[in-house]
Parts: C-alpha cells; structure tokens; sequence
C-alpha cells in the first residue's frame, strides 16, 4: 500500500508539474495532428541521416529508454529510440516520442547513468510538448514545410550546417526558424521533468550534469567543435547550476547500476561505427593494459575483422567467449567472422548455439541460413530464410538470398519472385518488373500469383507517374 501511495503520488505530481510548466497554449495541437507531424519530420531525417540498426545498440538504447518511460504516466503515444550514425554531439526529440542520438555523443559518454540523463531530458521535452506548442503558433504554415524546419532546428547548425540550411524549407520557413527552437524555459521545465523520471526509474541524476559538464567544456576548442547539442538547448551554464542545486536537495544514496551491459554497447559502437584507426589503437592498448578484460577482446576482435585480419579476430573472439560462452551477440559475431572468413562448418556450430541462446535475432537466423546455403544445406536454408521473412526481419538481402537457395534447388519461379521483391524493396523498379513477370510465367502457387499481379500494377503506377 505503501508502495501504491508513493506511486500515485508521483504521478499526482508530475502531472501538476506538467499542468504548471507548460503554457496554456501548449495542447491546441492534437494528438493526431502531432503524430502527423512527427511522421513528415521522420521522413526528412530518413532522408538526411543514416539510422544505426544494430540489434545489439538498438536493443539496449530501446530498453533504456522505455524503462525511464515507464516511470511516466500513461502517455498518449508509443516512445521509440533511435541511434543516428553521426559524430557530432547531438540527441533530440520529435514530437510524438522519436527520440535520437549521435553516435558521436553516445561514444562520449561513460556509463549508464550519462545516457540515461540526456534520454530523460530529451523524453521531457515530448511529455511538455514543446515543438507542438510552437507548432501550434505557426499553424498557417504546412505540416510538411514546418516538418524540414522543425528537423532542421532538432539537428542543429554547427557543423550540419548544410544540413539544417537543406531541411529548412523556402524563405517563409525559414522565418519561422527561431520561433520552433528550444527556449531557456524549454530547457528548465525538461531538466526538472527528467530529473524526477531518472530518479523514478532508479537513477540519481548525477548523469545529466556529468554530460552537460563535458559538452559545455567542448566550447574552448573553438566555434568548429561547439557541440551540435549546445546550440539546440540553450542555457547551459543555468541549467548546470539549476540542476547541482537539485542533486543537493535531493541526495539519496547512490543507485546500483551494473554497467556491463552499457560497456558491451559501447565497445560495439566504437569498434564497428567509430573511427578505424582510432578504435584499432584504443583496443589494442586495451588488450595489452587489461589482458583478462572480454570486452577489451570482444572489441579487438571486432575492429581486426572490420580490417580484414579475420584469423587475429577470431581468437581475441574465442578469449572474449571463456568468460561469457552464452552470450549471444558475442556468438553471433564470432559465427560471421567464420563465415566471411569462408570457415562454414565452423559458423554453423557457433551460429546454432547462438540461435539457441537467442531466438530472436534476426541476423543470427540470417548468417545462419546463409551458412547453410554455402554448405549445400538448401532445404535448412529456405526453411530458414522463409521463417525470417515470415518475422518481417527488415533486411532485404534475405529475398536475394532466398531466391539464390531456389535458384540451387531448380525452382526458377520462386527464384525469380524473391530476386522481385529483392529489387522492388531496393526501388529497383526495372529489374523487378523483369524477375515478377518472369515468376508468373511459371508460378502455380495461387497466392505467390495474385500477389505478383498487385506489384506488376503498383510498378506499372510508379512508372507512369514517374
């Protein structure tokens, strides 16, 4: 009961807090309308920006995220975290709950409790509508126009200058450019809604300052290397202060966070997305100070198949795997060093007790399927590239994959049905015309036929409008 009353009191609180903070003005936008929004401001970032979709990395920002979510009351819409592949410091929020982060601020960052910070603080930025409120003052203007204009503000100017200048659309948009930022009030309702969400969802806050501390810091080495993320939340050294004052008033014992997992993540991001010549000297200097650390292996071993040394890689793989045999994405990884490195019996045996361990990776069902390809195994493998399909796995080198084991197995019509749709996913519209048409000269599968007629006609569409 204890429990429950504290729980609600919470929510009692948040909610007036929210009440309190945001101005009147803030909820004319519907719910509807801002999901209409966000989707055109996704649209504009889809097409500027290349989106990190690393099981491992999004997985982990995923389920961080949602566990500071759920210290909210009941929102309107489903939270979703994304990692943009990006050096510069930045992390932002659309409305209707996309929240981002650079890769580059994520590899700055040094345990859990950083993260955890800036995605709280950008999270609040959602719960008090920010964007929607100005949105709302600008409501003469296109959802489409203000979407590249909103992207444009999230992104930041620094060094995506070019960027921003390209989303922010037409003159009369770009008047509109300083009503959407982020204001000092913005960013002070945020940090007191983030900081009582860190500290619901078992953290102490002392995240956020750290992060803030060393991007402020970043302002000496000149106006090229100011953080993206300074200009768009403004008023740093007030927040800084604002935010030790409440860590003082709120003291409570320190939060027992186990950072293997945040470790793991970064270790992956720097060895596969980061520099190579950085992340090849830092795990090697890592490997030879901490020789008995798995992760200083795992991402050694990362980073040496990244360069080609596939053999070095394995071994710092298998080191990596006596302290952590079920682990797997470690598994996985090993099973597709093997595999590149033309070591198929070997990638079978790993990629299986993977698929074991975890079932629901897709990629380690792929490498899987693709090993059994090369092993002349073609019965296992269109069984298991069908059952990928079937899961949606968003990747489609598994239709060109499949249609490969048809091709193999003397089946041409569904050959030339997966190579299709392998071409239409890549709007190759040309060559999926010709492999479609080709699949219904032969195919007898009464589904597979109607389904082929409905894509010649969308094709047909495409091109006549094209």
């Amino acid at each position: 009961m204890q429990f429950i009353r504290k729980a609600f009191l919470f929510c009692f609180v948040l909610i007036f807090i929210v009440n309190i903070l945001v101005p009147k003005g803030a909820l004319c936008i519907t719910i509807q309308e801002e999901e209409e929004m966000s989707r055109e401001v996704m649209k504009v970032i889809m097409k500027h920006y290349e989106l990190i979709n690393d099981p491992l990395i999004v997985n982990y920002i995923n389920q961080m995220g949602q566990k500071i979510v759920s210290a909210l009351p009941p929102q309107p819409f489903n939270y979703h975290f994304y990692v943009i592949k990006n050096d510069e410091y930045n992390a932002f929020a659309t409305p209707a709950g996309h929240v981002f982060i650079n890769s580059g601020l994520l590899e700055a960052m040094e345990n859990e409790e950083e993260l955890a910070g800036i995605l709280s603080h950008e999270i609040a930025h959602v719960v008090c509508r920010h964007i929607s409120q100005k949105i709302e003052r600008a409501e003469k203007i296109g959802i489409a126009t203000l979407a590249g204009v909103a992207a444009g503000i999230l992104l930041g100017v620094g060094g995506s200058m070019a960027a921003a200048n390209a989303l922010t659309i037409g003159s009369t948009a770009a008047g509109q450019s300083l009503e959407l930022s982020y204001s000092r009030e913005d960013e002070f309702q945020a940090d007191q809604i983030g900081l009582v969400c860190l500290t619901k969802a078992g953290y102490h806050g002392e995240g956020l300052l750290s992060m803030l501390k060393k991007l402020w810091s970043r302002r000496w080495f000149g106006p090229a290397q100011i953080p993206t993320y300074l200009s768009t939340h403004p008023a740093t050294e007030e927040r800084m202060a604002n935010i030790d004052t409440w860590l003082e008033q709120n003291k409570k014992t320190e939060a027992q966070i186990d950072n293997y997992n945040f470790s793991k993540v970064h270790v992956r991001l720097v060895a596969v997305y980061g520099d190579e010549s950085f992340a090849l000297r830092k795990f090697e200097e890592e490997v030879k100070n901490h020789p008995e650390d798995p992760l200083a292996h795992y991402g050694y071993g990362l980073i040496l198949a990244r360069t080609g040394a596939r053999k070095n890689a394995i071994g710092h793989l298998k080191t990596a795997l006596k302290k952590n045999a079920l682990d797997p994405y470690m598994l996985k990884d090993l099973g597709q060093i093997y595999f590149l490195d033309g070591q198929y019996r070997e990638a079978l045996n790993v990629l299986k007790s993977a698929a074991r361990v975890s079932s629901n990776d897709p990629e380690i069902f792929f490498y899987l399927g693709r090993t059994q390809m090369e092993l002349g195994r073609l019965h296992e493998a269109a069984v298991t590239f069908e059952k990928l399909i079937a899961k949606k796995y968003n990747n489609p080198q598994v239709f060109y994959s499949l249609g490969e084991t048809y091709y193999k197995k003397g089946r041409l019509d569904d050959y030339h049905y997966y190579l299709g749709l392998f071409y239409k996913e890549k709007n190759d519209f040309k060559n999926a015309s010709f492999h479609l048409k080709r699949a219904l000269e032969n195919m007898s599968d009464p589904d597979k036929r109607e389904k082929i007629e409905k894509m010649l006609k969308q094709i047909s569409g495409k091109n006549r409008s094209s």
